[in-house]
């Protein structure tokens, strides 16, 4: 088949090797040149440790040239580029491909999902857009090891068309059709990394990170139910499995700003020195955003806002989270 993956961070390039090794066609877009040139001459990712890629992968900036290429089109960018990305692709005679969704994060403001983003913007069915979530960190993916994830869309044709593209001896795709408890769990999980990460920077232990994973599932099917999505999917493969690789893994970026703030940086400083997005910051505020249209009460998520944007001291965010009323389980 003839894919083509827009976006050549990590994630993007990772999946655009998978998806070559697998006999596919791929050609892989950036809109920098300087990223294009580095790709096309050493046949590595920079990011990626180990990362080789196939002499049939070819690297354009032509962003008009990779769209008409494809009869599948990956979206690899950070979440809050989606938008403008597919404003640029939305004239583009597309064939009636398929999208698949990398990106994971709820849209400030708008409170879409990526799925949602590229169906509004692209005028395009939500049976031909799947969101691809799950526990699936690039640098794991790139050693080919073990990694299941799942292929979301409210039509089960595409989901399985998808699965069926995607799936290797290495990589084992499942199908779901609640694509909107897939995008809710799989985007934020990653506010729940930032405060796993900051338990980790201050020197909590096991029984605290265990917590967190547990109460904060909570929260999280909460908002997804009352928001229409069926809480079952939050125990599957881009809920509780995202979740826990996420809080829990060195690979992580939400994690990873998180221990920094924990360890007493700011947010600002650590941001500028990272060379990946860490998807959690912008959708710390989306949560804030939809805790308060839903009126759901979301105590983690509420204080990681507090910390990042609101100069809370982390130990007295988690200090006030301990001596909360207490209720049942």
């Amino acid at each position: 088949m003839r894919i083509t993956v827009l976006g050549t961070g990590s994630w993007g390039g990772t999946i655009a090797q998978h998806l070559a090794g697998l006999g596919h066609a791929v050609v892989a877009w950036s809109k920098f040149p300087e990223e294009i040139e580095e790709l096309n001459s050493t046949r590595t990712h920079p990011l990626v440790p180990g990362l080789k890629f196939s002499d049939s992968i070819r690297f354009t900036t032509n962003l008009q040239d990779a769209v008409h290429h494809a009869k599948m089109t990956v979206i690899a960018v950070p979440s809050h580029i989606v938008r403008s990305l597919m404003e640029l692709i939305a004239g583009m005679k597309t064939d009636k491909q398929t999208y698949v969704n990398l990106a994971k994060g709820i849209e400030n403001d708008s409170l879409m999902t990526m799925s949602q983003v590229i169906q509004q913007v692209g005028v395009i069915s939500p049976n031909r857009v799947v969101s691809l979530y799950g526990p699936s960190h690039a640098e794991e993916v790139a050693k080919r090891m073990p990694t299941t994830i799942v292929s979301s869309c409210q039509s089960l044709d595409t989901a399985v068309l998808v699965q069926n593209t995607f799936s290797s001896e290495v990589l084992r795709v499942y199908t779901n059709t609640d694509i909107l408890g897939v995008e809710l769990g799989g985007s934020l999980k990653n506010v729940i990394a930032i405060a796993a990460g900051i338990c980790d920077g201050i020197g909590y232990g096991d029984n605290t990170k265990a917590a967190l994973l547990t109460r904060a599932m909570t929260e999280i099917t909460r908002l997804g139910e009352i928001m229409g999505a069926k809480s079952e999917t939050f125990s599957g493969l881009s809920g509780i499995g995202d979740l826990i690789v996420t809080c829990m893994s060195r690979h992580s970026r939400n994690r990873y700003v998180g221990e920094e703030i924990g360890k007493g940086r700011s947010l600002d400083e650590i941001l500028d020195e990272m060379k990946m997005v860490a998807e959690g910051v912008k959708t710390t505020v989306s949560v804030r955003q939809l805790k308060e249209k839903y009126d759901v009460s979301m105590p983690i998520s509420s204080a990681v806002d507090e910390v990042l944007f609101k100069g809370k001291n982390p130990k007295q965010a988690i200090s006030e989270l301990m001596i909360r009323d207490l209720v049942s389980e």
